[in-house]
Protein backbone atom coordinates (compact mmCIF):
# COMPACT_ATOMS: atom_id res chain seq x y z
CA UNK A 1 0.00 0.00 0.00
CA UNK A 2 3.13 2.49 0.95
CA UNK A 3 4.07 2.28 -2.76
CA UNK A 4 0.58 2.76 -4.26
CA UNK A 5 0.70 5.71 -2.57
CA UNK A 6 3.81 6.65 -3.69
CA UNK A 7 2.74 6.13 -6.82
CA UNK A 8 -0.11 8.61 -6.54
CA UNK A 9 1.61 11.28 -4.81
CA UNK A 10 3.91 10.95 -7.58
CA UNK A 11 1.19 11.77 -9.84
CA UNK A 12 -0.47 14.54 -8.24
CA UNK A 13 -0.20 16.43 -11.16
CA UNK A 14 -2.21 14.16 -13.77
CA UNK A 15 -4.87 14.87 -10.47
CA UNK A 16 -4.59 18.57 -10.55
CA UNK A 17 -5.01 18.53 -14.34
CA UNK A 18 -8.05 16.35 -14.16
CA UNK A 19 -9.75 18.54 -11.76
CA UNK A 20 -8.96 21.18 -14.30
CA UNK A 21 -10.49 19.67 -17.28
CA UNK A 22 -13.43 18.48 -14.95
CA UNK A 23 -13.85 22.15 -14.87
CA UNK A 24 -13.83 23.78 -17.98
CA UNK A 25 -15.85 20.53 -19.60
CA UNK A 26 -18.50 20.51 -16.82
CA UNK A 27 -19.65 24.25 -18.66
CA UNK A 28 -18.04 24.26 -22.02
CA UNK A 29 -20.32 24.03 -24.45
CA UNK A 30 -22.39 26.68 -22.84
CA UNK A 31 -23.37 30.58 -23.26
CA UNK A 32 -22.97 31.51 -19.79
CA UNK A 33 -19.73 29.43 -19.01
CA UNK A 34 -18.58 29.38 -15.38
CA UNK A 35 -21.31 31.17 -14.57
CA UNK A 36 -23.66 28.35 -13.93
CA UNK A 37 -21.73 27.62 -10.80
CA UNK A 38 -24.09 30.38 -9.66
CA UNK A 39 -26.84 30.20 -11.20
CA UNK A 40 -27.44 26.84 -11.41
CA UNK A 41 -27.58 26.58 -7.00
CA UNK A 42 -30.22 29.92 -7.40
CA UNK A 43 -32.46 28.31 -9.73
CA UNK A 44 -33.01 25.48 -8.08
CA UNK A 45 -33.48 27.53 -4.76
CA UNK A 46 -36.27 29.73 -6.63
CA UNK A 47 -38.05 25.85 -7.98
CA UNK A 48 -38.46 24.84 -4.47
CA UNK A 49 -39.33 28.33 -2.78
CA UNK A 50 -42.00 28.77 -5.33
CA UNK A 51 -43.23 25.28 -5.00
CA UNK A 52 -42.93 25.04 -0.87
CA UNK A 53 -43.10 28.22 -0.02
CA UNK A 54 -46.27 29.87 -2.58
CA UNK A 55 -47.79 26.90 -3.73
CA UNK A 56 -47.94 24.28 -0.39
CA UNK A 57 -47.49 27.48 1.65
CA UNK A 58 -45.20 25.99 3.86
CA UNK A 59 -41.86 27.26 5.50
CA UNK A 60 -41.02 29.35 8.15
CA UNK A 61 -38.95 32.69 9.08
CA UNK A 62 -35.70 32.85 6.86
CA UNK A 63 -37.16 30.19 4.72
CA UNK A 64 -35.34 30.73 1.60
CA UNK A 65 -31.80 30.85 3.57
CA UNK A 66 -32.74 27.07 5.01
CA UNK A 67 -33.26 26.25 1.37
CA UNK A 68 -30.29 27.28 -0.12
CA UNK A 69 -28.25 25.95 2.38
CA UNK A 70 -29.63 22.69 2.15
CA UNK A 71 -29.81 22.59 -1.55
CA UNK A 72 -25.86 23.93 -2.03
CA UNK A 73 -24.80 20.88 0.19
CA UNK A 74 -26.78 18.49 -1.16
CA UNK A 75 -25.70 19.84 -4.19
CA UNK A 76 -22.51 18.99 -3.65
CA UNK A 77 -23.28 15.31 -2.82
CA UNK A 78 -25.43 14.56 -5.87
CA UNK A 79 -23.17 15.59 -8.38
CA UNK A 80 -20.10 14.30 -6.62
CA UNK A 81 -21.83 10.72 -6.32
CA UNK A 82 -23.00 11.02 -9.94
CA UNK A 83 -19.72 12.49 -11.64
CA UNK A 84 -17.60 9.62 -9.41
CA UNK A 85 -20.07 6.74 -10.35
CA UNK A 86 -18.81 7.04 -13.98
CA UNK A 87 -14.90 8.04 -13.14
CA UNK A 88 -13.11 5.11 -14.14
CA UNK A 89 -14.88 4.36 -16.79
CA UNK A 90 -14.94 7.41 -18.22
CA UNK A 91 -11.22 7.21 -18.77
CA UNK A 92 -11.30 3.64 -19.77
CA UNK A 93 -9.39 4.47 -23.16
CA UNK A 94 -6.23 5.88 -20.83
CA UNK A 95 -6.21 3.26 -18.17
CA UNK A 96 -6.09 0.78 -20.54
CA UNK A 97 -2.61 2.19 -22.23
CA UNK A 98 -0.62 2.97 -19.25
CA UNK A 99 -0.48 2.46 -15.24
CA UNK A 100 -2.42 4.87 -13.51
CA UNK A 101 -3.55 4.16 -9.99
CA UNK A 102 -7.11 3.93 -10.65
CA UNK A 103 -8.31 5.79 -7.49
CA UNK A 104 -6.88 9.44 -9.16
CA UNK A 105 -10.19 8.99 -11.24
CA UNK A 106 -13.03 9.33 -8.64
CA UNK A 107 -11.13 11.23 -5.97
CA UNK A 108 -10.30 14.17 -8.92
CA UNK A 109 -14.36 14.22 -9.50
CA UNK A 110 -14.76 14.48 -5.99
CA UNK A 111 -12.03 18.00 -5.33
CA UNK A 112 -13.80 18.83 -8.95
CA UNK A 113 -17.07 19.59 -7.06
CA UNK A 114 -15.62 20.53 -4.04
CA UNK A 115 -14.43 23.66 -6.08
CA UNK A 116 -18.08 24.13 -7.24
CA UNK A 117 -19.53 23.93 -3.94
CA UNK A 118 -17.23 27.12 -3.35
CA UNK A 119 -19.31 29.11 -5.61
CA UNK A 120 -22.40 27.57 -4.23
CA UNK A 121 -21.12 29.27 -0.74
CA UNK A 122 -21.28 32.74 -2.30
CA UNK A 123 -24.63 31.98 -3.27
CA UNK A 124 -25.68 31.29 0.49
CA UNK A 125 -23.36 34.72 1.81
CA UNK A 126 -25.97 36.59 -0.88
CA UNK A 127 -28.89 34.96 0.71
CA UNK A 128 -27.66 35.54 4.27
CA UNK A 129 -26.89 39.11 3.70
CA UNK A 130 -30.40 40.08 1.71
CA UNK A 131 -32.65 38.44 4.39
CA UNK A 132 -30.59 39.63 6.87
CA UNK A 133 -29.14 36.85 8.55
CA UNK A 134 -25.99 37.39 10.37
CA UNK A 135 -24.14 34.34 11.62
CA UNK A 136 -22.57 33.97 15.00
CA UNK A 137 -19.36 33.24 16.23
CA UNK A 138 -20.18 28.89 15.48
CA UNK A 139 -18.87 30.00 11.97
CA UNK A 140 -15.62 29.23 12.94
CA UNK A 141 -16.44 25.42 12.82
CA UNK A 142 -17.70 25.70 8.77
CA UNK A 143 -14.45 24.86 7.77
CA UNK A 144 -14.67 21.47 9.95
CA UNK A 145 -17.95 21.18 8.43
CA UNK A 146 -16.73 21.03 4.73
CA UNK A 147 -13.62 19.06 5.92
CA UNK A 148 -16.28 16.01 7.57
CA UNK A 149 -17.78 16.09 4.52
CA UNK A 150 -14.95 16.45 1.89
CA UNK A 151 -13.87 13.20 3.44
CA UNK A 152 -17.31 11.75 3.43
CA UNK A 153 -17.97 12.19 -0.10
CA UNK A 154 -14.33 11.09 -0.99
CA UNK A 155 -14.73 7.44 0.22
CA UNK A 156 -18.61 7.40 -1.12
CA UNK A 157 -16.89 8.30 -4.52
CA UNK A 158 -14.48 5.54 -4.20
CA UNK A 159 -16.53 2.94 -3.28
CA UNK A 160 -19.08 3.86 -6.29
CA UNK A 161 -16.39 4.21 -8.90
CA UNK A 162 -15.03 0.22 -7.94
CA UNK A 163 -18.65 -1.23 -8.04
CA UNK A 164 -19.58 0.73 -10.81
CA UNK A 165 -16.82 -0.53 -13.06
CA UNK A 166 -17.72 -4.03 -12.37
CA UNK A 167 -21.99 -3.57 -12.07
CA UNK A 168 -22.82 -1.27 -14.50
CA UNK A 169 -26.10 -1.32 -13.66
CA UNK A 170 -25.69 0.52 -10.36
CA UNK A 171 -25.01 3.57 -12.24
CA UNK A 172 -28.78 3.68 -12.78
CA UNK A 173 -29.23 3.21 -9.76
CA UNK A 174 -27.99 5.61 -7.78
CA UNK A 175 -30.16 8.42 -9.03
CA UNK A 176 -33.28 6.57 -7.53
CA UNK A 177 -31.04 6.06 -4.07
CA UNK A 178 -29.91 9.64 -4.33
CA UNK A 179 -33.49 10.67 -4.29
CA UNK A 180 -34.53 8.49 -1.76
CA UNK A 181 -31.55 10.45 0.80
CA UNK A 182 -32.87 13.85 -0.69
CA UNK A 183 -36.79 13.44 0.66
CA UNK A 184 -35.30 11.28 3.94
CA UNK A 185 -32.95 14.58 5.12
CA UNK A 186 -34.43 17.94 5.82
CA UNK A 187 -33.77 19.66 2.62
CA UNK A 188 -36.53 20.79 1.74
CA UNK A 189 -38.28 20.15 5.01
CA UNK A 190 -37.74 20.58 8.51
CA UNK A 191 -36.86 17.75 10.75
CA UNK A 192 -39.20 18.67 13.38
CA UNK A 193 -42.10 17.75 11.79
CA UNK A 194 -41.47 14.02 11.55
CA UNK A 195 -43.67 12.58 14.34
CA UNK A 196 -41.35 11.09 17.28
CA UNK A 197 -41.35 7.41 16.06
CA UNK A 198 -39.70 8.63 12.58
CA UNK A 199 -37.01 10.72 14.12
CA UNK A 200 -34.51 8.14 14.19
CA UNK A 201 -33.87 8.71 10.62
CA UNK A 202 -32.64 12.15 10.65
CA UNK A 203 -30.48 10.93 13.87
CA UNK A 204 -28.61 8.20 11.97
CA UNK A 205 -28.76 10.14 8.34
CA UNK A 206 -25.16 11.65 7.83
CA UNK A 207 -26.37 13.59 4.90
CA UNK A 208 -28.91 15.13 7.29
CA UNK A 209 -26.45 15.81 10.40
CA UNK A 210 -23.95 17.82 7.81
CA UNK A 211 -26.95 19.57 6.11
CA UNK A 212 -28.16 20.53 9.84
CA UNK A 213 -24.65 21.56 11.02
CA UNK A 214 -24.28 24.11 7.81
CA UNK A 215 -27.66 25.75 9.35
CA UNK A 216 -26.51 25.71 12.93
CA UNK A 217 -23.31 27.51 12.32
CA UNK A 218 -24.78 29.67 9.05
CA UNK A 219 -27.99 30.85 10.70
CA UNK A 220 -29.35 29.20 13.96
CA UNK A 221 -25.98 30.91 15.79
CA UNK A 222 -25.82 27.66 17.70
CA UNK A 223 -22.83 24.79 17.70
CA UNK A 224 -22.89 22.18 15.20
CA UNK A 225 -23.93 18.51 15.80
CA UNK A 226 -20.03 17.77 16.97
CA UNK A 227 -20.96 14.10 18.01
CA UNK A 228 -22.21 13.04 14.88
CA UNK A 229 -19.25 15.05 12.41
CA UNK A 230 -16.58 13.37 14.23
CA UNK A 231 -18.33 9.95 13.77
CA UNK A 232 -18.98 10.71 9.93
CA UNK A 233 -15.63 12.28 9.85
CA UNK A 234 -13.49 8.88 11.73
CA UNK A 235 -15.79 6.78 9.72
CA UNK A 236 -15.00 8.39 6.56
CA UNK A 237 -10.99 8.55 6.99
CA UNK A 238 -11.01 4.91 7.66
CA UNK A 239 -12.85 3.95 4.92
CA UNK A 240 -10.68 5.85 2.63
CA UNK A 241 -7.91 3.99 3.85
CA UNK A 242 -9.10 0.70 3.33
CA UNK A 243 -10.56 1.55 0.14
CA UNK A 244 -7.35 2.74 -1.17
CA UNK A 245 -5.70 -0.66 0.07
CA UNK A 246 -8.22 -2.41 -1.65
CA UNK A 247 -7.59 -0.51 -5.03
CA UNK A 248 -4.10 -1.13 -4.81
CA UNK A 249 -4.70 -5.11 -3.99
CA UNK A 250 -7.20 -5.12 -6.47
CA UNK A 251 -6.60 -2.49 -9.59
CA UNK A 252 -5.24 -5.72 -11.92
CA UNK A 253 -9.76 -6.44 -11.76
CA UNK A 254 -10.63 -3.05 -12.99
CA UNK A 255 -8.58 -3.46 -15.87
CA UNK A 256 -9.65 -6.91 -16.50
CA UNK A 257 -13.43 -5.58 -16.42
CA UNK A 258 -12.86 -2.50 -19.02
Amino acid sequence: MRDYINEMLKRKDLLIYLVKSGLKAEHRNSYLGYFWWLLDPLLNVVVYYFLISMVLGRGGENFAVFLVIGLVGWRWMNTTVNTSARAIMKYSSIINQVYLPKSIFPLSMSFTQAYNFVFGLVVVALFLIISGVMPGWQIVYLPFIILVQLLFLLAISLFVAYICVFVRDIDNILSHILRIFFYASPIIWEGGRLPEEYRWIVEINPVAIIIDSYRAVLMWQTNPQFTGLIIIGVTSLISIIALIYYYSRNEHKIIKAL
